[in-house]
């Protein structure tokens, strides 16, 4: 059995718990928050975007119910618990706080053998890894990788685009937008906020932001010359993301349209990414649990060399459920769960 804490009991560590239980096939043993556990349970028992949770929750002071599971809860606001003695492989670090190596080692100097950063590491130096499902999950090294780093949302959308995209055609460069929704770093009503851009409603505008996904891939491919940002738009989940490249080997749009739908279907992207044949909106993607989800319509080549292609995904949930499962796979030492 694999032994995995939750740290942080947010939108992405209710989700990744979700995703524990019903897709990752395990059930945590902690979780960890600085909040009141009663209101933590209550926030999962019923959630805004997901609906309410098919079976009783509830909670004391020291343990989350859910059904017949019984979690041990521990309020950190006075230090993280002793992870070595509660024999914890790995805990995952859902803060987003955890993005230097001074922020995710404590989880080690308290026992745990190994964290999962749930965000982009902010350097190289600040991970022993960045690895993603589908894409270089399978360099893990249990000697070597102590604080692994998935990168965010936007990176395991885009990652499954530059990999299928570099390895058809080669990828001399290119540029990448994405439709975000809006988040907790962003303001509910008009009001002064850190960066400018932030101040006014998330919900009534759409609002330039920037991302790290270019920051994160080039992690994976060093010489991957790609760049992009991003606009946070007035949804509560549900993002596309489009990358639009010049690319090493003419192809055309038949062709690229195949090439995904061939990667999709099999190893090592079956179960990362999927294709979505038709015409959609956002909300056809909420809760779906592939981390990228390939919309074959809006697929566009121009002269051969300039390809756009567009990418859906639930940057909650479904990044939550590759989250979660790439935990499982770890913990096991590397053996992908099934």
């Amino acid at each position: 059995m694999v032994r995995i804490a939750i740290h942080g009991f947010g939108r992405i560590g209710r989700s990744t718990l979700r995703a524990a239980l019903k897709d990752a096939g395990f059930v945590p043993v902690a979780i960890s928050d600085v909040q009141d556990v009663r209101t933590l349970a209550a926030l999962f028992a019923v959630d805004s975007n997901y609906g309410r949770w098919p079976e009783p929750v509830s909670a004391d002071g020291q343990e989350l119910r859910v059904g017949e599971v019984s979690i041990p809860y521990f309020n950190v606001r006075d230090g993280l618990p002793d992870w070595g003695a509660l024999g914890v492989e790995l805990v995952i670090d859902c803060t987003g706080r955890a993005v230097t190596r001074p922020g995710a080692q404590p989880h080690l100097d308290r026992g745990a053998r190994r964290v999962l950063v749930s965000t982009v590491s902010k350097t190289q130096q600040d991970a022993d890894a960045v690895l993603l499902p589908g894409i270089n999950l399978e360099q893990f090294d249990p000697e070597r990788h102590k604080i692994i780093a998935m990168g965010s949302c936007t990176t395991n959308a885009l990652a499954p685009v530059i990999k299928v995209v570099r390895e058809q055609w080669g990828l001399r460069h290119g540029f990448f937008t994405t439709a975000h929704a809006y988040t907790n770093s962003q303001s509910l009503t008009d009001q002064p906020m850190a960066d400018r851009r932030d101040s006014w409603a998330a919900a009534e505008n759409i609002i330039p932001s920037s991302s790290g996904a270019a920051k994160a891939l080039k992690l994976i491919w060093p010489d991957l010359n790609v760049t992009g940002k991003a606009y946070r738009v007035p949804v509560r989940t549900g993002s596309i993301v489009e990358l639009t490249g010049v690319v090493e080997r003419p192809t055309s749009r038949e062709a690229v349209i195949a090439a995904f739908r061939s990667a999709a279907a099999s190893a090592p992207l079956q179960g990362v990414m999927d294709v979505l044949e038709e015409e959609w909106p956002s909300a056809r993607i909420v809760g779906d649990p592939h981390g990228s989800l390939i919309d074959l319509p809006l697929t566009q080549v121009l002269d051969g060399t300039l390809l756009t292609v567009a990418a859906w995904y639930d940057n909650e949930q479904g990044f939550s459920t590759q989250l979660a499962r790439t935990a499982r796979t770890i913990a096991a030492g590397g053996v992908p769960a099934h």
